[in-house]
């Protein structure tokens, strides 16, 4: 087991290791992040989301189109053959994506392939505290939109998709008592447990 650990305490690979999988196998975010500098600031869960999603903004257009295309269908047929990463395996399971119903997962087939034949990506939907039908209205509703809203769109949830990931991976130092006077962000340590 290893020690907890402070971002700005980590070495490069410590660093690259821990948050390579934050943006969907692309590490080259964390890479990014890292090149730019981690200080203290990014000692807590708010330091650390900015740091990588700044990251991210500094990317190219190609870059970006990459990260989209990273990320795997909805109830596709990655996940049925069990070749997603663990992150997107549980998070897809969360939302119930690994329970849908025949019509269902015809609905996704459907919805991923008309999709990504107008919008040459994927479509990207952050399924934490969500479900199937909420997905499946939501992919109903944004193929009517067009090319750029779709590809902002997918970028916002892509950075909504890294938070849950970092909020999932930290927990609060063991030293920080929250003050009920005046809120401050807390430290956090990678639980490395």
């Amino acid at each position: 087991m290893s020690p907890k650990k402070y971002p700005a305490e980590m070495s490069k690979s410590e660093f690259i290791q821990n948050f390579s999988g934050i943006y969907e196998l692309s590490p080259w975010v964390a890479e990014k992040a890292w090149q730019a500098g981690i200080s203290e600031n990014e000692n807590t869960l708010e330091g650390i989301t900015h740091a990588l999603s700044s990251a991210v903004s500094f990317a190219t257009e190609k870059e970006l189109l990459e990260l989209i295309c990273k990320h795997p269908d909805l109830a596709g047929k990655a996940a049925i053959s069990g070749q997603l990463t663990h992150a997107s395996t549980n998070e897809q399971a969360n939302a119930g994506l690994d329970q849908c119903s025949t019509e269902e997962f015809e609905q996704f087939n459907q919805l991923n392939s008309a999709y990504k034949k107008k919008f040459d990506f994927p479509f990207i939907f952050a399924v934490r505290n969500s479900n199937r039908s909420k997905i499946l209205a939501s992919f109903k509703e944004r193929i009517h939109n067009d090319r750029t809203t779709e590809f902002n769109r997918a970028i916002a949830e892509i950075h909504n998709i890294a938070r849950f990931r970092l909020e999932a991976i930290f927990t609060p130092a063991a030293d920080e008592n929250e003050s009920a006077e005046k809120p401050k962000p807390r430290k956090m340590q990678i639980n490395h447990d």
